[in-house]
């Protein structure tokens, strides 16, 4: 009997493309489909998600994001998980993701390619990918049925994911049985051989007979708490050859906790229900939530994206000093302040500016701070799809010049040093480095030999040098 849980071969799915539409078309009974698989559909339509748009949601920042990942209990394991299957996966064309509880991706690791072209479908760190998010998966659904899964090609819910194919097998705490999270493999139609779920399964059963022997050997909660080192940037550590925070090795520098599923951080609200301040490739910011959106002045542009930046607060003279050029007018600072409170307050967006220090109480997403977030996560494709433009074009408010230099240089750095070939082309044709020599140099060495994409990166990089030796006009 075949096993419910496996993909047919890729010769034997010729018909799921057929039976996912038939499905989306509201067709009750569809044939060729695997009843499991048909179920989740049905869970998806249920949770209304839209088929063509991936938004798997991101609730933490980069910060809380590593020390979440500390604390975690999976990353005690991160060693087997590396020896018995991250290792073998960086040439295969597989990666492999370790998620908790809740869906989120905590760590991904493998084929370096792949990796990057996983960043197209916000497959990344941080990102979310339970099936209340972005429908069936191999990770999502192996959560929501508590049991490994393949999910192949189209038998995935969302259109953007149906290349891919991957195989996800839950991780349980060996003493009460909870679910601590997931690990999964996802690449092509190899994600899903035969032989890929035991493999995974088997991988998977080590991890729990580690965190078994870690729970014999600390059977009691320490005085004090567990601190474990993970990445690259900690001493000790090694990362691994990829450098994608899966490490080789954990130091633990006191006995870790009593083994248990960590508490899932406090949910914020998905994206399209946040407070947003976009101020990206915009002279004037633009505040407001989904569809309702209204214009801020320039002044209340620079005020809001300063505090956005600056979360712990401002005093008024530091504030009063990062807006005006030429003064420290504390007093025009607090008069700006008294219209920037009556706008909030009349538009009813639910954001203060609280005084002693200057600072926001309630949440806003900066849509800069979501590009380096993006950056941090190695999803340069994604980030760079983010970044419309400077920040507050125009303004020469010395925070904001500040703010905008450090957004547009990280962005260049993370490309420079990390940027795949592709991504790096893309970033040159912007307004913003047309002119970047060092740019359009990297995009010519990171070109493979016969690319007939060299002709027109040499023929840029001549025109810069001819325009650059040409004597300027007096």
């Amino acid at each position: 009997m075949a096993n419910p849980y496996s993909v047919a071969p890729s010769h034997e799915r010729r018909s799921d493309e057929l039976a996912y539409e038939s499905t989306l078309a509201g067709e009750l009974f569809v044939p060729g489909v695997r009843q499991l698989v048909e179920e989740s559909w049905q869970r998806s339509l249920e949770l209304h998600l839209d088929p063509d748009r991936i938004d798997p949601g991101f609730d933490l920042d980069d910060r809380e994001l590593r020390e979440y990942r500390q604390e975690h209990p999976l990353a005690l394991v991160l060693p087997v998980i590396h020896r018995l299957l991250i290792q073998h996966t960086f040439e295969t064309g597989l990666i492999i993701a370790v998620g908790d509880q809740a869906g989120r991706l905590l760590w991904i690791d493998g084929d370096r390619d792949l990796r990057r072209k996983a960043e197209s479908m916000l497959f990344v760190e941080g990102a979310n990918w339970s099936e209340n998010n972005v429908g069936t998966s191999a990770p999502g659904t192996a959560l929501a049925l508590d049991h490994g899964i393949q999910i192949g090609g189209a038998e995935h819910f969302n259109r953007i994911v149906h290349p891919w194919s991957c195989t996800a097998v839950p991780v349980h705490d060996p003493s009460s049985g909870s679910i601590l999270g997931v690990v999964d493999i996802t690449g092509g139609d190899n994600a899903v051989s035969p032989t890929t779920l035991p493999l995974l399964e088997a991988a998977v059963a080590a991890a729990e007979a580690e965190l078994r022997i870690h729970q014999l050997t600390q059977p009691r909660p320490p005085a004090r708490r567990a601190a474990v080192v993970i990445g690259p940037s900690a001493p000790h550590t090694s990362a691994t050859p990829s450098g994608t925070g899966i490490p080789a090795s954990i130091t633990v520098t006191t006995a870790p906790r009593a083994l248990s599923a960590s508490p899932a951080p406090k949910q914020r609200s998905r994206a399209v229900d946040a407070l947003q301040l976009s101020v990206l490739g915009r002279e004037l910011g633009r505040l407001g939530r989904g569809e309702n959106n209204f214009e801020l002045s320039v002044r209340h542009s620079e005020i809001l994206t300063l505090l956005a930046w600056n979360r712990h607060g401002l005093t008024a003279e530091q504030l009063a000093h990062k807006l005006y050029a030429n003064e420290n007018s504390v007093a025009t600072l607090r008069a700006e302040m008294v219209r920037l409170r009556a706008v909030l307050t009349q538009a009813d967006t639910g954001l203060e500016v609280a005084s002693r220090p200057y600072r926001l109480s309630g949440e806003l997403e900066l849509d800069a701070h979501s590009v380096l977030a993006f950056l941090q996560r190695g999803a340069h494709r994604v980030a760079l799809g983010a970044y419309s433009g400077p920040v507050l074009l125009g303004s020469s408010a010395p925070g904001i010049v500040d703010i905008r230099s450090e957004v547009s240089s990280s962005i260049r750095e993370a490309l420079l040093t990390d940027g795949s070939a592709e991504v790096l082309l893309e970033y040159p044709r912007t307004d913003e480095c047309v002119y970047d020599r060092e740019v359009w140099v990297q995009c010519l060495q990171r070109l493979s030999a016969r690319s007939p994409k060299r002709a027109s990166v040499v023929s840029r990089i001549e025109r810069i040098d001819q325009e650059l030796s040409q004597p300027s006009a007096t």
